[in-house]
């Protein structure tokens, strides 16, 4: 009985502590981390720009919540988890930090989740792809906000079948992201009515593609899947142009890439490549002008992952108000249950896993002559409905979803 008096003795200070603790950060306002990439790989698509993104987020909100300010910090996880966890765990204990954003690179991200998940506090991931986040590691606290791996190859690959292109060669890079990358892709051309007519794997970090495409071209393949990512998307994707790939009637399918891709590329090297993007800065009158407002700071539009960390601050900023409080449970609830309502976010929600499942837009490089101003740089071939791009959840591997 004695042991029974003392573990619920124990568990009242415990939630009476948790009370103090939210009506304390209540009272100072709220304050947003963004964890970010500053000068590694993905600081184009990422880095300063998400920090902006944020500040654009709050400052259209007026800068205040519950009458009290909002505040910023942002920090440079350097692509690893010991430091980005490090940081966050710091933000959440003592710098009175509420809700963490952006989060590029996935082994960061399932770091920082598992300590969000400990200390009941927010996290809501922009730029990491990982399924993982919202299946078997999900969390109460954690949110998918932009998109996932599983979506950009089954978007790609079943919008660019359905288009008439049924024969397909994969380019991927040999190691568990570029199979999974390949795996997905031809399971969808198959499901599809397609067929896959090659497939061939390079080396990480590969800086001579000359074999594997001349593979690619031999194969007659309609269309090239590039699944990998970053520098050798962007190496595979100018070699092709240089080996005449666009010229010779093939035509390339990327299974990820940003905007700041396509820059570096140029649209020479990147025209008519196929690739599917949650959202886009001239998709609309609201993005035209957050965009210009963005680029007024940062030079240029806001690529999708910078746009899902502002539409993810003005989401959760708009739920604290609703919710009346801070605190993460109440605010979670809330934001799972009001609509996301921003110019980048088609037809959004939150699901119980933490996915936000939105429509997608398959589309494709401008070649230079179609392009008609700076940043011009895709057609919008069709919009993919969200629903086809996230995995049922019956077949869900998280823990929060009733079967």
């Amino acid at each position: 009985m004695r042991q029974q008096f003392l573990r619920r003795a124990a568990l009242g200070v415990s939630l009476a502590l948790a009370g103090l603790a939210a009506q304390a950060n209540d009272a100072e306002g709220v304050k947003i981390g963004v964890l970010t990439d500053m000068a590694g790989v993905t600081a184009d698509a990422t880095g300063r720009g998400s920090v902006e993104a944020a500040r654009l987020a709050i400052e259209e909100l007026g800068g205040s919540v519950l009458g009290k300010p909002v505040s910023l910090v942002s920090g440079d996880h350097q692509h690893r988890p010991d430091i980005g966890s490090g940081m966050v765990r710091k933000w959440y204990d003592t710098d009175g930090v509420d809700v963490v954003v952006d989060v590029p690179n996935s082994s960061v991200a399932l770091a920082v989740q598992g300590i969000a998940r400990e200390k009941k506090k927010l996290v809501l991931f922009s730029s990491p792809g990982t399924t993982a986040l919202t299946q078997a590691q999900c969390s109460p606290y954690g949110v998918q906000w932009t998109y996932t791996t599983y979506a950009l190859s089954r978007g790609t690959a079943t919008a660019v079948v359905k288009e008439g292109n049924k024969r397909w060669f994969i380019l991927a890079s040999d190691y568990a992201f570029g199979k999974q990358l390949a795996a997905d892709t031809e399971t969808v051309v198959k499901a599809n009515g397609g067929e896959v007519v090659g497939t061939v794997f390079h080396p990480l970090n590969a800086s001579d593609f000359a074999s594997f495409l001349l593979q690619a071209q031999a194969s007659k393949a309609q269309i090239i899947a590039v699944a990998n990512a970053g520098g050798d998307t962007i190496s595979a994707i100018k070699q092709a142009a240089e080996f005449g790939i666009a010229s010779g009637g093939q035509k390339l399918a990327a299974m990820l890439l940003l905007l700041t891709d396509v820059h570096s590329l140029g649209l020479q090297a990147a025209q008519h490549t196929y690739l599917t993007v949650p959202s886009y800065w001239d998709m609309n009158d609201g993005t035209r002008a957050f965009s210009k407002k963005f680029e007024a700071r940062l030079g240029r539009p806001p690529t999708f992952l910078q746009a899902g960390v502002y539409s993810s601050v003005r989401h959760y900023l708009r739920a604290v108000q609703a919710a009346g409080t801070t605190d993460s449970d109440a605010v979670m609830a809330k934001m799972k249950s009001m609509p996301i309502d921003d110019p980048f976010s088609l037809n959004a929600h939150i699901r119980e896993d933490g996915l936000v499942v939105r429509d997608m837009m398959l589309a494709q490089v401008k070649s230079p002559d179609q392009s008609k101003a700076p940043w011009d740089y895709y057609n919008i071939v069709r919009t993919i409905p969200g629903d086809s791009l996230a995995w049922p959840l019956s077949e869900s591997q998280c823990p929060l979803v009733k079967k």
